[in-house]
Order: structure tokens, then sequence, then C-alpha cells
């Protein structure tokens, strides 16, 4: 057991470790099936296990891991100019975010990212409203500057995807390429912000592991599954998580 803790960052045993490994395989399975939810299914176990200092960076890489391998397994199928104008405003998100991360009450910013979600998904849609390079930009904008203060900000960008005319298969595999743009952005701002990576480094390899493993198993079930039983489930993950965001909002301002 000394040497297994040895191998574990200071204050994590290896029984958590091991927990959080085990999770990042189903949470990326979930990602590449539906597009989204593992993000922030991940972020809710480690919030519990690890040392909150460590929970947002570590989850970031976690993150950007799990993204890159369901990207290079669908690779094929990302519409590469949404991706374009979504990386140049997660530019402008992560720069903002990066300078004042601190200084925004979490509750309000996981409560109105869940109102978002959820007009986007079952509110009236503008008339005027149309995808197109305006929209992506300000989606990686908003996506990046709020990855910087709780994580999980993949909702928006999926979000942003379901009022496109994409099918299923470009829908998670332009999903994946954003996201690993903006936890890209996000892990190497939170690098220059002093956050000690290479402490990390094991716990964060055997994630990245079980990430790609449950990535690979994931994308198998997204290319069997009918377009239509994909839909009804990617709006399903989209409401459940709105809602999730709002109680979370609405418990942590409770919990002060």
């Amino acid at each position: 057991m000394d040497l297994l803790s040895s191998l574990t960052p200071e204050g994590v045993s290896p029984i958590i470790a091991a927990l959080v490994v085990f999770t990042s395989f189903f949470t990326s399975a979930l990602t590449a099936s539906f597009g989204l939810g593992g993000g922030l299914a991940l972020l809710a176990v480690m919030s519990a296990l690890l040392p909150p200092i460590a929970v947002i960076p570590v989850h970031g890489v976690a993150q950007l891991g799990a993204n890159f391998s369901r990207f290079t397994l669908q690779r094929r199928d990302v519409v590469w100019p949404i991706i374009l104008w979504f990386a140049l405003g997660g530019v402008l998100g992560t720069a903002l975010g990066g300078k004042i991360y601190v200084a925004l009450p979490e509750a309000l910013l996981r409560a109105g990212v869940g109102l978002f979600v959820l007009f986007t998904v079952w509110g009236p849609k503008p008339k005027a409203f149309a995808p197109g390079p305006t929209s992506f930009f300000l989606t990686g904008a908003i996506g990046a500057f709020l990855t910087m203060f709780f994580g999980a900000t993949g909702p928006i960008a999926a979000t942003m995807l379901s009022v496109t005319k994409l099918d299923r298969l470009k829908i998670v595999a332009t999903h994946a390429a954003c996201m690993v743009t903006q936890h890209a952005l996000k892990t190497l701002a939170f690098g220059f912000l002093g956050f000690a990576f290479a402490d990390w480094a094991l716990l964060i390899a055997a994630i990245l592991i079980a990430g790609y493993l449950g990535a690979w198993s994931g994308v198998k079930l997204l290319r069997a599954m009918p377009e239509k039983q994909f839909r009804t489930g990617f709006r399903a993950v989209l409401t459940f998580f709105g809602v999730y965001l709002i109680a979370a909002g609405i418990y942590s301002a409770l919990a002060k």
C-alpha cells in the first residue's frame, strides 16, 4: 500500500484514485454515445473525491484526453468551419476567464448555464437565429470563459450544435473537436497560472487511458444507434444536465 500511495498525488489514496479512473471509463463512454454528459458526471465525482484546488485543472486534462480520443475515432465527421470560429472565440473567452476566474459566484454561473441550455432546447427559437460564424464564435467565447470557473461546459457547445441540421455522427464528432480546443486552452491557462500538473501526472495518465477505452466503446454504440433514438437521447441528456446545473447552482447558493 505504501508503494501505491507513493504513486498517487498528496491527499489522494489509491482507492480514490482507482474510483476516479473507473469513473473516467464510463463517463467517456457516455459522452461518446450521446455527445455530452460525461464531463459533468466526471466533474461531480472528482468534486466529491479530490482536493478542491485540483478538481478543475485535473478535470480539464481528463476531458481534453477523453474528447481527443473520440475526436481521433470520429475525425472524418468533424465540420471544420465550426471548429475554426469556436476556437477563435475560445481564445478570447479563456483570456478573459483566466484573469477573473475566482471573482464570480459559481452558483450563479451554474444556474445561468442550466437555464440557457433548457431554454435553447425547449424554448421558442428566434426567427432571426441561424447557426453561423457569429453564433459559433460567441459560443466558443462563452464556453471557454465559463469553463475556467466550473469545468464542464459541454452542454453549451452541444446546445449550439443541436439547432444545426447536422446528423448524429457530425454532431458528436464536431462537439468532440470543440471540446478538445476548449480544454486545451484551459489546460494551458492553468499551467500559466501555476498549477503543478507534474504532481498529478501518473493519475492523469491512468485517467486518459481509461477515457480512451471508454470513448472507443461509446463510439461503437453511437454508430449502431438509429438517428431517431440518438435525437431523443441527445435531447434527454441535454435536459437532464440543464436541470442538474440549475439544481447545483441553487444548492451551492443555499449551502453558503
